[in-house]
């Protein structure tokens, strides 16, 4: 999957009501350029979801954006494959 619409809509792996605070806090203060540039792959920390679009790093950054009005379920990301192994 290389063109970003052809990725599925985000799903959050927990609640927001487990999402902290402070990192909320924290997350707030930065500009949305910030936030954008840093959710890219592949960077260290960028969007990681399953394929089916459930969100496993980027969670506080992603809720956020969506309060900011972002369309969050078009950005890039790092898809994983969970191992059966």
């Amino acid at each position: 999957m290389t063109e970003s619409s052809q990725f599925p809509p985000l799903i959050p792996l927990h609640p927001d009501s487990s999402l902290k605070a402070l990192k909320l806090s924290q997350m707030d203060k930065l500009s949305t350029e910030t936030l954008l540039a840093s959710l890219v792959p592949p960077l260290e920390g960028c969007l990681k979801t399953r394929p089916n679009g459930t969100i496993l790093d980027g969670h506080h950054r992603v809720y956020i954006l969506r309060q900011r009005g972002v369309d969050v379920d078009s950005l890039p990301r790092d898809v994983v494959i969970k191992d059966l192994e």
